[in-house]
């Protein structure tokens, strides 16, 4: 199949990074939120332990505390995940950190003490949630705080553009992803939108919503050499799916290998 008439345009304003920089990220699997379950809830220390024993990679998710630093945490709101209500982000770090996670001895952890844990042995995906009202520069900032000087690999993605964007202009270094689902967007508008989203992003990879593939847009970028992973992997069907269309998955449950 040819490519695109936008591949021009894609390959100037979304240029595909060097092997070099991005292969890792298709030759892992990945935990998504960590090897969560029962006595393991998701996004926590006793899940992120789980899978650096099994040596799976790591996809995780973060917010700024209201005092600046990078918490490992996926729901803006507490009260699914712990005994608490209110927004995570009107919270300090120091009191974030002595909330207890559901089902568990475990507390919300903080994106240095996960660095700390994995050690370079197992990659880590870094989703940075962001909203239409956020401060991305200071939520991106945290991030590249806690992630300056370490070694392992790691990169940051978000389905908010500005974030990877951010990130290729303040630390070139580090790979970026964009984030990506077709839900509730599908039509023309949706895929004028995705390829604005992809040109404003500039990402070193996709990571596609696994409930939209196949996908034509996902495969443009694929063919001319974006990495394009796939999220959340859920079943052994799901598995079968993505091992076709997509370079790795992020999976949880039945879908892990």
């Amino acid at each position: 199949m040819p490519l695109s008439l936008f591949a021009p345009l894609d390959n100037w304003l979304a240029p595909v990074p060097a092997p070099s920089r991005v292969g890792w990220i298709g030759a892992h699997e990945y935990a998504h939120r960590g090897l969560h379950g029962p006595q393991a809830p998701e996004n926590s220390p006793s899940a992120f332990a789980a899978s650096i024993a099994r040596g799976l990679g790591i996809e995780c998710d973060v917010q700024r505390s209201a005092d600046g630093h990078a918490m490992v945490f996926h729901d803006w709101e507490l009260e699914r995940l712990t005994s608490e209500v209110g927004p995570v982000g009107t919270r300090s770090a120091a009191r974030l950190a002595t909330i207890r996670l559901s089902g568990s001895d475990d507390c919300i952890p903080t994106l240095r003490q996960l660095l700390d844990m994995i050690a370079g042995r197992v990659p880590l995906l870094i989703e940075v949630k962001s909203r239409r009202q956020s401060r991305v520069p200071a939520i991106c900032l945290a991030v590249r705080r806690v992630l300056e000087g370490y070694q392992g690999p790691h990169a940051v993605m978000s389905f908010d553009p500005r974030v990877p964007r951010w990130f290729k202009i303040h630390s070139p270094l580090t790979v970026r992803g964009l984030v990506v689902t077709e839900e509730n967007d599908p039509g023309l508008l949706g895929r004028l939108r995705r390829r604005l989203f992809l040109w404003q992003a500039s990402p070193d990879f996709l990571a596609y919503d696994i409930r939209d593939l196949p996908s034509r847009f996902a495969a443009e970028q694929r063919r001319r050499g974006l990495s394009v992973i796939t999220w959340t992997v859920r079943s052994a069907e799901l598995r079968e799916k993505a091992a076709i269309h997509a370079d790795a998955p992020i999976a949880e449950g039945a879908g892990l290998a």
